[in-house]
């Protein structure tokens, strides 16, 4: 190719000047759609930390849940030990369910509170065979309050009968 001035006259303007224009509307449709992906994706990020917090806090709201249901069975449990003041039905029933476990009758006679001591005094009488009432002193040892027997009488009734008063004080009694 030679260099001659004409080859630069027939070089036509037009075609460059839309080149350049085309170039630089390129560049600027690039940079905007570069900068809004940066945008979507700091918008992302911190949606995604949201996201993760949500995720988070609903299982540590699960994992409470699930401790309050164990320690709602402790709790259970623990209150089974005690005899509230305002119900000391369970306490009563459990005492006639332990007699009924070795085929004995057991009637409560009395129920008083010690003044002073915050104790429940439970006079028990019981019928049933020395065997069964032998077994209904053990149960009522081995139950889950806490008591401590202040008197036991222990007669023979009749040939096959035995008559037994336990009076027992509840230690594990709330007022």
């Amino acid at each position: 190719m030679q260099n001659n001035p004409h080859n630069f006259k027939k070089f036509k303007k037009m075609p460059f000047l839309f080149s350049i224009l085309l170039l630089i509307f390129s560049c600027t449709v690039f940079f905007f759609l570069y900068k809004q992906i940066n945008d979507n994706k700091k918008i992302a990020e911190k949606e995604q930390i949201e996201w993760q917090n949500e995720t988070d806090r609903r299982n540590e709201i699960k994992s409470l849940e699930r401790l309050i249901k164990e320690i709602d069975q402790e709790r259970v449990l623990v209150e089974s030990h005690f005899a509230q003041s305002s119900n000391i039905v369970p306490f009563l029933d459990t005492i006639e369910g332990l007699a009924s476990k070795v085929n004995a009758i057991s009637e409560v006679v009395s129920v008083d509170i010690i003044e002073d001591t915050s104790q429940l005094l439970v006079v028990i009488k019981t019928l049933g065979s020395f065997e069964s009432i032998y077994k209904f002193l053990k149960l009522l040892e081995n139950s889950p309050y806490e008591i401590e027997f202040a008197s036991v009488d222990i007669q023979k009734s009749n040939t096959q009968t035995w008559e037994a008063i336990f009076k027992i004080k509840l230690l594990s009694f709330v007022q």
